[in-house]
């Protein structure tokens, strides 16, 4: 296609192709106007972010730079090694929100706290307040758990999102400074490096591989594939748990710590882009097939254990033991894009709208006040909270608080992933109202998307006389759809989760997608043990559940839905914000308390085989826990 004059800027996100890089698609700009996403990340603009530092300070993160600066006295405030990465989250964060808006007060924030990591490093590029502080200036003992080189990664993300969204140098020369020593330390045997080396929790690597897509240093990337290769050689003591048991080209299964092991994947998938090593795209590849076929929770959620934050075995998917770390679907979002890029298959935009949708949303409360560390699928009746990181109760903060500043980065950073481009044109992953767009084309979207299933496109610039490639991912989960192009109504076929619309478009041509939104009950892999004979209610791209707040006069325990009557659909207005309910009918039978053993199976004593009818309300599940604490269940059993 001829350039024309810009469309749309260039896109400002967390990843950033070289010209050389090996992938199918690229990203391309896009923004949200209005809609379900906007309102989220209105809320995230103005409360959540705003938050940040007051929480920060109040947690002593901030505390403890000043103390590594030397401007301020006292003891390190924390009870981990790495809550440095609280402020760089936030940072970034903050730095995506920059990108998009002028907030005078953000700036001046980011600005304050900038200066103060700056003043914190030290005179060789060092920075990590808890070894600076804490372990007496001791570096790079305790590689294990002290997660150095994970601080590091956060740092340099940040400094990245700061260099793109301001133009401002500060922040991005710190983390050059830092990468710069990393790179005089860390290095193979016989290098001349003093340690051979990797970090218990992944993320320098994928930090590494944009600092030098933002820099263009090679020593960056080099060091990055040097991290990625050494994983599973035993340097961590050869633990699943750390990515250390086998080396990552040999693996068969995501295993061990859900987070880490994402991490971990989203920098071999980013090295794969800027080398072209069929070995780490196939590598990748493989890895996500296991993981989305055996180990992945409907609602996109991952990691089945609370003990190590673990993916446990194939099909172990627990409900009211599911772990489902916020930042495992951040981590899955993040893997699952950089996939999409370089293959320029949809599947992979598939899983992260249901993981967004879902997984990742139920990790914010709707005020943007209150957080979730894990996410699970029921709630039991009678359920009591211990508190803390692992509770199923909405949390103001937590000791280890990595997962409410990864959710502001990534609702300041969603525009990022819902397009791209190729030489062919233009691909729409997710559906906003909103823009789409390269420096060629731009196409503006109105949607009520996931309440309704209608997104009307606009072309408002493009090429004249050049025909270009309108894409549109079908989601796996739509059985039936209707296209409009003008007042024609056209059976186009789907290729592997992309319809394509290929013409020579003139301004003010509009295209109507209609996807049926029918409500629908879906089924588990039956060696799914945890949920085999129950079924779940989704509707789009959300997955339902039920809450007590819902069904009076009992709990949820011995509800019982009727798979043979139909689904409703029913707009609540007045209820969590305005949400879209499904009706069901169900039963509640009243069962005695009397253990497991022994457990008739039909005397005087058995509830009524049918119990009394309920009408069962199920909301969508990123909206739970908005309201008083309770049951709440997403698998409903039919028998």
């Amino acid at each position: 296609m001829p350039r024309t004059r810009s469309a749309l800027p260039s896109p400002v996100g967390p990843v950033r192709l070289t010209p050389d890089a090996r992938t199918a698609l690229r990203p391309a700009a896009a923004t949200i106007g209005a809609g379900f996403w906007h309102e989220r990340r209105t809320t995230n603009a103005r409360v959540s972010l705003p938050q940040g530092p007051d929480l920060l300070e109040s947690a002593g993160n901030l505390h403890n730079l000043r103390l590594a600066a030397g401007t301020a006295e006292g003891e390190f405030r924390g009870a981990y090694p790495f809550v440095d990465t609280d402020v760089y989250k936030w940072l970034e964060a903050a730095s995506w929100q920059l990108a998009q808006e002028d907030d005078e007060a953000l700036a001046a924030e980011v600005d304050r706290i900038v200066a103060l990591v700056a003043a914190a490093q030290q005179p060789d590029g060092y920075l990590n307040t808890w070894f600076q502080l804490v372990k007496g200036g001791e570096r790079y003992q305790d590689l294990r758990w002290g997660h150095e080189l994970y601080c590091a990664g956060h740092l340099i993300q940040a400094a990245v999102a700061h260099h793109r969204a301001t133009g401002r140098p500060e922040l991005l020369d710190v983390a050059r400074k830092f990468a710069d020593h990393l790179d005089s330390v860390f290095g193979l045997p016989g290098s001349g490096k003093p340690l051979d080396g990797i970090d218990g929790h992944p993320e320098v690597e994928t930090a590494l591989v944009e600092l030098y897509r933002e820099t263009g240093e090679r020593r960056y990337l080099n060091l990055a594939g040097y991290f990625v290769d050494r994983h599973g050689h035993g340097l961590l003591g050869g633990e699943a748990y750390c990515q250390d048991r086998v080396p990552l080209r040999e693996a068969t299964d995501v295993e061990g710590h859900a987070v880490r092991q994402l991490y971990l994947l989203a920098a071999a998938a980013d090295l794969a882009a800027e080398t072209g090593e069929a070995e780490l795209r196939s590598t990748g590849e493989r890895l996500w097939r296991a993981m989305t076929t055996t180990k992945t929770h409907l609602t996109g959620g991952l990691g089945a254990h609370h003990d190590k934050e673990d993916f446990g075995d194939p099909y172990e998917l627990p409900n009211e033991r599911a772990y489902c770390e916020t930042c495992a679907a951040i981590a899955s979002v993040q893997w699952s894009w950089r996939l999409a890029l370089l293959t320029g298959e949809a599947r992979y935009s598939d899983l992260i709208e249901r993981t967004l949708f879902n997984g990742f949303l139920a990790g914010v409360s709707l005020d943007g006040e209150r957080w979730l560390y894990v996410n699970p699928l029921q709630v039991r009746d009678g359920h009591t909270d211990t508190g803390g990181d692992q509770s199923a109760r909405r949390t103001r903060w937590f000791r280890c608080a990595c997962c409410p500043p990864n959710v502001m980065r990534l609702l300041a950073s969603l525009q990022h992933y819902l397009a791209s481009s190729d030489e062919q044109g233009l691909q729409i992953h997710q559906f906003v109202t909103g823009t789409y767009g390269t420096d060629q084309v731009r196409v503006r979207a109105e949607t009520d998307y996931p309440w309704h299933g209608t997104i009307a496109f606009t072309v408002e610039e493009t090429p004249a006389d050049s025909p270009w490639t309108l894409s549109l991912r079908i989601p796996q989960w739509c059985r039936e759809f209707r296209v409009r192009c003008g007042e024609e109504t056209y059976d186009f076929p789907v290729d592997d989760g992309w319809l394509r619309l290929s013409r020579t478009w003139t301004p003010g041509d509009r295209v109507v997608l209609e996807l049926v939104l029918e409500p629908r009950l879906t089924a588990a892999d039956p060696r799914v043990d945890a949920v085999r004979g129950c079924v779940a209610i989704e509707r789009g791209p959300l997955v339902h559940c039920l809450e007590q707040a819902d069904h009076p006069g009992g709990g949820l325990d011995d509800i019982v839905l009727d798979p043979s009557r139909p689904l409703a659909v029913k707009h609540r207005p007045d209820l969590l914000g305005g949400v879209t309910t499904v009706v069901a009918a169900g039963r509640r039978r009243r069962i005695p308390d009397r253990g497991w053993w022994p457990y008739p199976t039909a005397s005087g004593s058995d509830p009524e085989p049918d119990g009394e009818p309920v009408e069962l309300t199920a909301v969508p599940y990123p909206v739970w826990a908005n309201r008083e604490d309770g049951s709440m269940r997403v698998w409903l059993p039919t028998s």
